[in-house]
């Protein structure tokens, strides 16, 4: 039980910290909010922003399996990524986040049998970046 309410208070918290970052989005202020989701990645999730694109997809996995997220902690990953990922920007930095998102989504789904509507529709939106810019 005690672990329960540790992970359900870090989720909170996480859920906090997107609305924040989504705040300052909506208030223009793009870079602030930038900064936000890097620090998000690396003191809640455990890795540097320009280290996740800069690793293939087995570390990547690796990362994933390593951590052993809990599949509420795995989809606010997949948020954070949502939000760095631009799809009308073609740059190698952009599409190695579009990979990682989509083996966030697949973790998700195969591992811990969570798919929403909201993941459907953002992980076809990353498969169509990937498939126009292969």
């Amino acid at each position: 039980m005690y672990k329960r309410d540790l992970i359900t208070a870090e989720i909170q918290k996480l859920g906090q910290a997107i609305a924040r970052i989504l705040g300052l989005k909506q208030e223009g202020r793009l870079e602030e909010a930038d900064n936000g989701l890097n620090e998000m990645l690396e003191s809640d999730f455990g890795i540097l922003f320009s280290d996740l694109v800069a690793c293939d997809a087995t570390d990547f996995m690796a990362f994933l399996t390593e951590k052993n997220f809990p599949s509420e902690k795995l989809e606010f990953l997949s948020q954070v990524l949502y939000l760095k990922f631009n799809p009308a920007l073609l740059t190698e930095e952009n599409k190695s986040a579009a990979e990682k998102l989509q083996l966030t989504y697949q973790t998700l789904e195969v591992k811990h049998h969570v798919v929403n509507m909201n993941n459907l529709s953002r992980q076809k939106t990353v498969t169509d970046f990937l498939k126009q810019h292969a």
